[in-house]
C-alpha cells in the first residue's frame, strides 16, 4: 500500500550476512515484507562481506558474528575503517554475555540474537539506520559497566580480539587446525595465539580453558 507513496530512494538498502543459508533466506524474506526495505546484497563468508560492501551502495550490514574467512567480529573491524558510515548490526545465535560488549566496542550499531522476533529485526534496522544504538536494556547496563572497568578484573576482557575469538573456539572443542581453517590463519599463527591468552589468564591447557569459558557462561 506505502509502495506507490515512498519513492524507490526512500528504501534501506541492505546486506545480509550469513554463512548458512537456510538463515539468509529466511531473513530476506523477513526483510523483503517490509515496504522500506530490500535486500541488496548477501554474504556468506568475512571477505564477501567487505568484497560486498566496497561495490555496493548499502545503508545497513546485518552481520552474524561467526562466519568463516576470519570471523564476523573482524569483518565488522575492516567495515569500520573501510565505512566508518555504515552501521554494522550484528544479529547472532550466541548470547550477550558472550560477544555484545565486545562487539559494540568494536563499533557495532547493535547487537541482536537469532531468538528475537521478526519485528524486532525491523525495529533495529530502523534505528540503526538513523543513526541511533539499538541495545537491550541488559546490554546497555554491561556497557555502562565496561565504561566503568567494572569487568576489568577478569582475565577473559584483558585478550585481544582475536584472542577472545580463539577462546570461544577452544572452549568449544576445536582443535588448532579447525580453528586455523576457520578463522583462516596458519596453524602456527593459531598456536601463538593460544600460548599468549594461556599466559595472560594464568591458564595451563585447553581443559582449563573450557572449564573457565564454561564456568563464566561464555560458551553454550
Amino acid at each position: 500500500m506505502h509502495a506507490d507513496v515512498r519513492g524507490v530512494e526512500a528504501m534501506i538498502k541492505i546486506l545480509v550476512a550469513d554463512d548458512h543459508e537456510v538463515v539468509r533466506r529466511g531473513l530476506i524474506g523477513i526483510l523483503e515484507e517490509e515496504y522500506d526495505m530490500s535486500v541488496v546484497s548477501e554474504a556468506a563468508t568475512a571477505p564477501e562481506v567487505i568484497e560486498n560492501a566496497d561495490s555496493e551502495e548499502l545503508d545497513v550490514v546485518v552481520l552474524d558474528i561467526t562466519m568463516p574467512g576470519g570471523g564476523g567480529l573482524e569483518a565488522l573491524k575492516e567495515l569500520r575503517v573501510r565505512h566508518p558510515g555504515l552501521p554494522v548490526l550484528i544479529l547472532s545465535i550466541h548470547p550477550e554475555e558472550q560477544y555484545a560488549v565486545r562487539v559494540m566496542k568494536a563499533g557495532a550499531a547493535g547487537y541482536l540474537t537469532k531468538d528475537i522476533a521478526p519485528s524486532e529485526l525491523v525495529t533495529a534496522i530502523r534505528r540503526v539506520v538513523s543513526g541511533r544504538k539499538y541495545v537491550s536494556t541488559t546490554l546497555a547496563e554491561k556497557l555502562a559497566e565496561a565504561l566503568e572497568g567494572g569487568d576489568s578484573g577478569s582475565p577473559h576482557e584483558r585478550l585481544s580480539d582475536r584472542e577472545y575469538q580463539l577462546m570461544i573456539l577452544i572452549a568449544r572443542g576445536k582443535t588448532v587446525s579447525e580453528i586455523a581453517g576457520e578463522l583462516s590463519l596458519s596453524v602456527k599463527t593459531v598456536s601463538t595465539y593460544r600460548a599468549r591468552l594461556l599466559q595472560k589468564m594464568n591458564l595451563r591447557n585447553n581443559a582449563e580453558v573450557m572449564r573457565y569459558a564454561l564456568e563464566r557462561h561464555l560458551v553454550d
